[in-house]
């Protein structure tokens, strides 16, 4: 069994689909791709996907294995990532993420905490939506990240601010008429919320409408405000989203607080327990140093 057999079994089993999976995700060919899938259950010795009128299934045995594949695959890349890291060590590297539209709050704090390493230490930052930077910490491809407190990785958080969610509506829509929008509002209107992939987000705003009772499913899941803001422009829907997503709005789409006490979002520093970086462990000393000047005490 290879490493590869896992990537493309993952592959099949998240896109729910061979001809996607093949396609858009490995590039490669299907009959090549459902060999490879056939070798894997072989070698497995148990049937993991199976065809239905939805697509491809995860049989039993294939949710079970998926599992631990996918903590294999995670191992294997904080491996490869460590060994690179080991391979150059002259100058250290210390690799940050953060939320996508949230650098420009946090990444001026974050270059301040670190102002005496600079010098000595090599700082490359990405942005990316609160899953993909969790799985990137998880793997060893990130040191530290702001980002949500996500469920299912090993990884210590600090919390360093919470913001409230905001509603997002198109620039012609009924309710931008209000100063500010009530929970009942939302009844009636094509609804976007978060997706099973942004777990925290779908938690916080299911949470906040069962404490207004009210019932309301989403017509559209999506994974970040990019597809948030996209599908308020084209449905005329409303949408939940933490208060950054004011600042990353087009012309076409505006946003308007929730009336009385709004629900929050954490925006935390984590990073994996298993990071020994000492510039990590500098950083973790100094967080009291990324409050603002108005937070400062």
């Amino acid at each position: 069994m290879e490493l590869r057999h896992l990537r493309y079994f993952l592959a099949v089993a998240d896109a729910g689909s061979l001809t996607e999976a093949a396609g858009r995700r490995l590039h490669t060919s299907q009959p090549s791709l459902s060999r490879q899938i056939r070798d894997l259950e072989h070698e497995v010795g148990a049937e993991l996907l199976t065809r239905s009128v939805r697509g491809v299934e995860l049989t039993a045995a294939g949710n079970a294995f998926a599992e631990h594949a996918r903590l294999a695959l995670m191992h294997a890349d904080a491996a490869v990532e460590t060994a690179r890291r080991a391979a150059r060590p002259a100058r250290r590297a210390f690799a940050i993420g953060f939320l996508t539209g949230h650098e420009m709050t946090w990444l001026p704090r974050a270059m301040h905490v670190l102002r005496d390493e600079l010098t000595s230490i090599e700082v490359t930052v990405s942005s990316d939506y609160s899953p993909d930077l969790a799985d990137a910490l998880a793997r060893g491809r990130l040191d530290l990240a702001f980002l949500r407190v996500e469920p299912g990785y090993d990884l210590a958080y600090h919390e360093v601010d919470r913001e409230p969610l905001i509603v997002l509506m198109p620039a012609s829509h009924r309710l931008t008429a209000r100063e500010s929008v009530r929970a009942h509002d939302l009844v009636g209107e094509i609804f976007i919320a978060g997706s099973n992939k942004a777990t925290v987000l779908r938690a916080v705003t299911e949470d906040y409408l069962h404490r207004s009772g009210l019932d309301i499913k989403a017509d559209h899941g999506v994974d970040n405000i990019a597809m948030a803001v996209s599908l308020v422009a084209s449905t005329g829907g409303v949408a939940l989203m933490p208060d950054y997503a004011s600042r990353l709005l087009p012309p076409s789409v505006v946003s308007r607080p929730l009336e009385g006490q709004p629900p929050t979002i954490e925006v935390a520093v984590g990073y994996s327990k298993s990071n020994a970086s000492p510039v990590l462990k500098l950083f973790l000393s100094r967080l009291n140093e990324l409050a603002g000047p108005d937070e400062e005490h």
